[in-house]
């Protein structure tokens, strides 16, 4: 009975929207309660007036548990989803079972905020990479796909001004992580997970092999099998 299964919540990256993860909650639907959200102004979900921020993005997490009546979750949050559900973690722990990240980037400063800034310019990505600019326009349908860049750029620069997640941060979050990341990332490096991995009380650390930043290029069944493992795992 679906009262029985496990809920696990995902949360998409930026630029991303809920469609991302049809290709892994169809293995996992036989045994999780899957739920989906997609983050305002993304997809075909109307923009926030409070535009994008990872607080923002947390009180539609919460918003949408309180809706479902949902008291407790398990999150798996792939990239700024990571980030958010981390953010959760540490602020609402009550809610909050077991987080999975994968490809989150934590360390978030001036240099590096600056660093990704640089790469989301529409005009460029429209030039240079003419078939991701296709890709997210049909993603966010229901917005101006340019907007959604430049709002994400504005939501990284802030990071980059004040990182909301500290150390400190981390070593009071309660729920067990699962820390995992792609040998082949070249957004986010071993030396800042690794960090977050020690400063959390229950962690475990995962590296896939073979595996880039983009969803699309995870291995499905290694992936499932990990989030198996984790969520059904005593620790």
């Amino acid at each position: 009975m679906q009262t029985n299964k496990l809920p696990l919540l995902f949360l998409h990256g930026a630029l991303g929207a809920a469609s991302q993860f049809q290709h892994l909650t169809g293995p996992l639907s036989e045994h999780y309660d899957i739920h989906l959200i997609t983050f305002s102004g993304h997809g075909e979900v109307p923009a926030s007036e409070q535009g994008f921020s990872i607080q923002t993005f947390a009180g539609e997490v919460l918003s949408y548990l309180e809706t479902h009546q949902i008291d407790y979750i398990h999150i798996f949050g792939y990239s700024m989803g990571g980030y958010v559900a981390m953010y959760l973690a540490r602020h609402y722990p009550e809610k909050i079972g077991k987080v999975i990240t994968l490809a989150t980037k934590y360390n978030w400063n001036e240099a590096t905020a600056g660093k990704e800034v640089k790469q989301l310019n529409p005009d460029i990505i429209q030039e240079k990479v003419p078939v991701f600019a296709k890709a997210l326009k049909e993603r966010h349908s229901a917005h101006d796909w340019k907007e959604v860049v430049t709002k994400t750029a504005g939501l990284i620069e802030e990071l980059g001004h004040k990182n909301i997640l500290n150390q400190s941060d981390y070593t009071q979050i309660v729920s067990p992580c699962l820390l995992m990341m792609g040998d082949r990332d070249g957004m986010v490096s071993f030396q800042e997970t690794i960090e977050v991995y020690k400063s959390l009380p229950l962690a475990q650390f995962t590296v896939l092999p073979d595996t880039a930043h983009p969803l699309e290029k995870v291995n499905v069944p290694l992936l499932t099998y990990f989030i198996k493992r984790f969520t059904t795992q005593t620790i």
